[in-house]
C-alpha cells in the first residue's frame, strides 16, 4: 500500500506539473503516455511489440500525437490521409508475406493505433486551445471526480451490480455517486470562472463526462477480461500500466472535442 500510494503520489505531481506549464512540456508527456500505451495494447492481445507492424504503428502514432506542426507548419499530419497510409501498409503485409502476417493480426494492430492516436491526438490539442489549460484540467478533474466518487459511493452504498459479467465490483450506486461528484467539481469550475462556463452548461459537461468515463473503464475491463489479465502493464506498481491509469481519458477527450469544442458549444 505504501508504495501504490507514494508511486500515485509521484506520478500525479509529475502529470499535473506538465499539465500546469502546458505547451511542448505536456505534449511531451502525452505522446511518450501514447507510445507506452499502444505497447501495452499490443502486448495485451498477444502480440510482438517490435516487428515492423508495430514499429511503424509507434512512429505514426507518434506523428500524430505530438504537435509537430507548432513547430514547422509544413509537417502538419492530415490525420485521415495519414490513418488510411497504414491500413494500407497493414493490408500490404499480408500480401507480401503470404498470409504469414493474416488479415486478424492486421485488424488488432490498427485498432490499437485508432483506439490509442485519437484518445492521446486530443489530449494534446486540448492544450494547445484558446484557454487550454482551464479545460484540459476541467476534463481531468471531472474524470478523477468520477472515479473517486464512483469508488467511494461503491464502498460506502453499492449493492447493485452495475455489469457484473464485465466488472464484478462496480455497481449502479458507485456509477450515480460519480456522477454527482463531478457535477459538484463542474459546479465549482463554473463558480471560478463563469466567463468560460455557465452553471448549466458545466452540469451537462458534468454527465457527459461521468458517464463517458465509465464506459471507457469498462471498455478497457472487457477487453482485460477477455484477455483473462488484471492489468494492462505495470509501468506503475501497484497501479497496473498506462492504460489502467488512462482508459477513461481515452474516451472522454474525443468526445469533448467532437461534441463540445468543434460545435463551437465550448471553448470560444
Amino acid at each position: 500500500m505504501k508504495q501504490r500510494i507514494l508511486y500515485g503520489m509521484l506520478a500525479g505531481t509529475l502529470f499535473i506539473g506538465a499539465l500546469l506549464a502546458g505547451g511542448y512540456w505536456f505534449t511531451t508527456l502525452i505522446a511518450m503516455m501514447a507510445i507506452m500505451g499502444y505497447r501495452e495494447f499490443i502486448r495485451l492481445n498477444q502480440l510482438p511489440t517490435m516487428n515492423v507492424l508495430a514499429i511503424v504503428g509507434y512512429a505514426v502514432l507518434l506523428y500524430l500525437v505530438f504537435p509537430w506542426g507548432k513547430l514547422w507548419p509544413s509537417l502538419e499530419p492530415e490525420y485521415s490521409i495519414v490513418s488510411w497510409l497504414y491500413l494500407l501498409f497493414l493490408l500490404l503485409c499480408t500480401v507480401f508475406t503470404h498470409n504469414r502476417i493474416h488479415i486478424e493480426t492486421a485488424a488488432i494492430y490498427f485498432l490499437s493505433f485508432l483506439y490509442i492516436t485519437f484518445g492521446f491526438q486530443y489530449m494534446a490539442e486540448t492544450i494547445w486551445m484558446e484557454n487550454g489549460q482551464f479545460w484540459a484540467l476541467l476534463i481531468f478533474s471531472m474524470i478523477w471526480a468520477s472515479d473517486s466518487g464512483a469508488y467511494f459511493a461503491g464502498v460506502a452504498m453499492g449493492k447493485t451490480p452495475l455489469m457484473p459479467r464485465i466488472s464484478p465490483k462496480k455497481t449502479i450506486e458507485g456509477s450515480i455517486g460519480g456522477i454527482v461528484l463531478a457535477v459538484g467539481v463542474g459546479m465549482v469550475y463554473a463558480t471560478v470562472k463563469p466567463d468560460l462556463l455557465s452553471y448549466l452548461d458545466s452540469v451537462f459537461l458534468s454527465i457527459a463526462i461521468a458517464v463517458l468515463a465509465q464506459l471507457g473503464d469498462l471498455i478497457q475491463s472487457a477487453y482485460k477480461r477477455f484477455r483473462n489479465i488484471k492489468d494492462s502493464g505495470t509501468f506503475l506498481p501497484g497501479h497496473g500500466g498506462i492504460l489502467d491509469r488512462t482508459d477513461s481519458w481515452i474516451i472522454v477527450f474525443p468526445f469533448m472535442h467532437l461534441i463540445f469544442f468543434y460545435s463551437g458549444w465550448l471553448g470560444a
